[in-house]
């Protein structure tokens, strides 16, 4: 799935405070911003990611809880539609699957009805409306986050660095090959996001060669720590349209082009370590 096909993004990582909802919700509005019509789809029962959309509370008729709920039943008429589930967010070209508290309770009955591969079919059913998709994930490999990978084309990898996350890495890049060889064929690593990057500090810099050397498909550019990151949280408004000439917004920006180039890149390349 490349070149003039949806291409479908998801942030992974079981560890939390790492900033998938900020790396999720930044590329997503630098990729509306760029004119690609954009979704972003926040299975994270925190709501992050919808709230710092949103700003608000979003459509209760309008989530992906609901959409969830509705592949629980059975209806002759089959009324649904794709698009039903998708909300507006404040920002041109940038639609939302919001989260809500009642996704977490959802999850053992889609797991004890084998619904695992519903918001694949969803996506697929939305591939006339969207051009790129990013998926917002729980810090676990859980039900919302086994179904992301087998719904998406490339998994972006945060990482802190931290000693924890460079230890969680490689559990992470595991559960990716199993997924791609169980689940989902066109899987494949997109790259480690590099996030929180002091660039004087001596241990970031090591650990990030350490990655480099090891042959990881690391992105550029790194992400810098920055409180404005933070009052863009508050503001409801990611960095391209908050402060578009902040380093981190150019940050954001010149990774954004990164993502896209390895999402062009043919599904016939080997999977990281194949």
């Amino acid at each position: 799935m490349w070149q003039g096909v949806p291409m479908r993004y998801v942030v992974f990582n079981r560890k939390g405070g790492v900033g998938k909802s900020t790396i999720v919700c930044n590329l997503a509005a630098v990729a509306a911003a760029s004119g690609r019509r954009t979704l972003v789809v926040d299975l994270d029962p925190q709501g992050n990611a919808s709230h710092y959309l949103l700003g608000t509370e979003p459509d209760p008729e309008r989530t992906v809880s609901k959409f969830f709920e509705s592949t629980l039943g059975f209806s002759l008429i089959g009324g649904n539609r794709p698009e039903q589930w998708v909300q507006p967010t404040p920002f041109e070209r940038l639609s939302l699957m919001a989260a809500d508290a009642t996704l977490a309770d959802l999850q053992n009955k889609l797991e004890t009805k084998f619904k695992i591969n519903k918001l694949r079919d969803q996506l697929v059913a939305l591939e006339d409306a969207f051009e790129v998709v990013l998926i917002d994930t729980p810090p676990a490999l859980s039900f919302f986050t086994v179904s992301a990978l087998i719904a998406a084309d490339r998994c972006l990898i945060p990482f802190d660095c931290d000693e924890f996350s460079r230890r969680a890495l490689y559990q992470l890049l595991a559960s990716v090959e199993e997924i791609r060889a169980d689940h989902n064929p066109d899987l494949r690593v997109g790259g480690i996001v590099v996030n929180h990057y002091q660039a004087q500090a001596k241990l970031p810099r090591q650990m990030v060669e350490a990655l480099i050397d090891e042959g990881l498909p690391v992105l550029q550019p790194y992400l810098s720590p920055s409180v404005k990151v933070r009052e863009s949280h508050r503001a409801h408004q990611p960095l391209v349209h908050y402060d578009p000439k902040h380093r981190v917004a150019e940050q954001f920006n010149r990774l954004w082009q990164s993502v896209e180039a390895v999402g062009r890149q043919p599904p016939e390349m080997p999977a990281l370590g194949g």
